[in-house]
């Protein structure tokens, strides 16, 4: 089992939350430390960046290392990395975050002062 932080479209009410439902273990947010972005409206990235001092919301879950192999990382886009990140009580999680040299492309609008990916969707106008 691996715990992975998921803030985008894999949370509850997301589309991608059914293949991932079964595994949820709660809410919870990211140790300060984090910037956020929008990768074209589709999902969002972390950015490690120990001047940020922004928590991002989202949830936790205990995937089968199989899950995670065979049905989550072959639907992440190229954006995105497998990386670990610090949670807001000090434990270490797996994340998807901004694959590098996307930051240096300057294509993704920064979200980092929403919080959260729903936060940034409801300025859409949507909803996860």
């Amino acid at each position: 089992m691996a715990r992975i932080f998921f803030n985008g479209q894999a949370m509850v009410g997301g589309p991608f939350h059914p293949s991932v439902a079964e595994y949820l273990l709660g809410p919870v947010r990211t140790a300060p430390g984090y910037r956020f972005f929008s990768i074209r409206d589709v999902c969002p990235g972390l950015l490690a960046d120990p001047a940020a001092t922004t928590a991002i919301e989202g949830e936790l879950y205990d995937v089968p290392l199989e899950h995670l192999r065979d049905v989550i990382l072959p639907g992440e886009p190229r954006e995105l990395e497998l990386g670990v990140i610090t949670l807001a009580d000090g434990t270490p999680s797996l994340s998807m975050l901004l694959a590098r040299g996307e930051l240096e492309r300057g294509v993704h609008r920064e979200i980092t002062d929403h919080g959260g990916w729903r936060p940034y969707l409801a300025t859409l106008g949507r909803t996860a």
